[in-house]
């Protein structure tokens, strides 16, 4: 099981510039700093229940979640369907959309490449949480 996020974890406080970028042409009023902002307070809403995780491959693409980003997975969110969720499938970790329906469980790719994994009585299935946000890597 990953660490979670230690809830006395020393905070490292950034710069974060008043106003909004312009997604069309550079705004010069934006060149000040207004307050400092936690990356970890902000997107860490149960540290107990958080674990940062890396991802590999890309049969979760369709979803924006690319080869080499960082998920923020938040265990204490309800692993509902329709969710991207965390999973130990058989021993072997993967991120995939949760569908339940009719007593049955699914685990879907968001890339067509890849086929969906229904999950059954063979199957030993543990979900590790809910995807709360991606961090995508240049």
């Amino acid at each position: 099981m990953p660490l979670a996020v230690a809830a006395n974890t020393a905070l490292r406080l950034l710069p974060l510039c008043a106003g909004r970028a312009a997604a069309g042409f550079p705004s010069p009023a934006a060149d000040h700093i207004d307050q400092r902002l936690d990356l970890t307070e902000y997107l860490v809403l149960h540290p107990e229940a958080t674990f940062f995780l890396r991802v590999k491959g890309d049969s979760m693409t369709g979803a924006g979640i690319h080869h080499g980003d960082l998920l923020i997975v938040d265990r204490s969110l309800e692993a509902a369907s329709g969710r991207v969720v965390v999973a130990a499938l058989n021993g072997e970790l993967t991120v995939k959309r949760l569908q339940r329906s009719r007593g049955r469980i699914t685990l879907r790719a968001e890339n067509p490449a890849y086929p969906d994994i229904a999950v059954n009585d063979g199957h030993d299935l543990q979900i590790w949480g809910v995807v709360a946000h991606v961090v995508h890597t240049p």
